[in-house]
């Protein structure tokens, strides 16, 4: 097995003109010495024009003297089960957390096995689309499904969501070496049982889990995303008492290309340099799109 700080040093590079790469582990693990790991890439055979590396929690004061501009978490300190029940959420998360109990939904810790793969492949393929979008894991064989979820086995929590044995919903939780901080890279319910609310039990569950094992933070991938205004989803994330906390990422460029991209930010999406309202509008569009085209498919299969 791979020794988990030799995977800092795998990345994801994205981009075919302008290459940039990210850490595998970015947002979920700190890297401790960025200079060894550039030192690492630009030895490697791989073409990067631009590394990108986060600080995470709890250093939120810039560290270094790279490029850098603002990124955030969503995190939930975490100390006690009772007290995050009892004082940093509100009636509301907490009476549909009731909810999944009180409809015949038990949440517990689950063991990464064939029965917990194969109930994970029926909530990915319940549906092609979510929240406006193509299901990226749609459609997956059990053994894609395997590989992709059996990341990080050695620093990672599966909570499942049952309903008379059957998986209606998993959390997955990834935490840091340090145990600073546990990362939810993915929650998923099946649609179908939304009026149990399985991702709101999901939630108390990770966060019992957390305080259950001394992990002091735990973070919802990103609170905002660019100038995207609050949606449905980042309401989910307040109500649980997430907050934003802004923290440093870094750019930096490691060819005369990636040089200057930077100078004329072109390291960003196009998106990102539209207007709300425009990416708004788009955004609508694209949703009655694969709503229609995914409705067309199942009407005439």
């Amino acid at each position: 097995m791979t020794n988990y700080s030799e995977r800092l040093l795998d990345v994801n590079i994205q981009g075919r003109l302008l290459r940039i790469a990210r850490p595998e582990l970015d947002k979920y693990e700190a890297i401790q010495d960025p200079k060894a790991v550039l030192r690492h890439l630009r030895e490697s055979d791989r073409r990067i024009d631009i590394f990108s590396f986060m600080q995470i929690m709890p250093w939120t004061a810039p560290q270094y003297s790279y490029p850098m501009e603002w990124d955030n978490l969503a995190v939930l300190p975490v100390s006690t089960f009772d007290h995050w029940w009892n004082h940093q959420i509100l009636s509301y998360p907490r009476n549909r957390a009731r909810q999944a109990e009180k409809r015949g939904v038990v949440i517990r810790e689950a063991t990464f096995d064939d029965v917990l793969v194969k109930g994970i492949w029926e909530v990915y393929n319940e549906s092609p689309v979510r929240q406006g979008k193509p299901n990226a894991h749609y459609g997956k064989d059990l053994q894609t499904v395997r590989r992709l979820q059996g990341t990080y086995l050695d620093h990672s929590i599966f909570i499942g969501a049952f309903l008379e044995e059957q998986l209606i919903g998993f959390a997955k939780l990834v935490f840091d070496e340090s145990r600073t901080q546990a990362n939810l890279m993915n929650i998923v319910s099946m649609v179908k049982h939304r009026d149990k609310a399985p991702t709101n039990a999901l939630i108390a569950q990770s966060v019992r889990s957390c305080a259950e094992r001394g992990i002091r933070n735990l973070v919802y991938q990103n609170f905002a995303y660019g100038k995207k205004a609050p949606d449905s989803l980042a309401k989910f994330k307040e109500v649980n008492g997430f907050k934003r906390v802004d923290l440093p990422r870094y750019y930096v460029p490691m060819t005369p290309l990636g040089k200057l991209a930077l100078r004329l930010r072109l390291h960003h999406k196009m998106v990102d340099h539209l207007p709300e309202s425009v990416s708004l509008k788009l955004r609508e569009l694209r949703s009655a799109w694969y709503a229609r085209k995914f409705q067309t498919t199942t009407e005439t299969s």
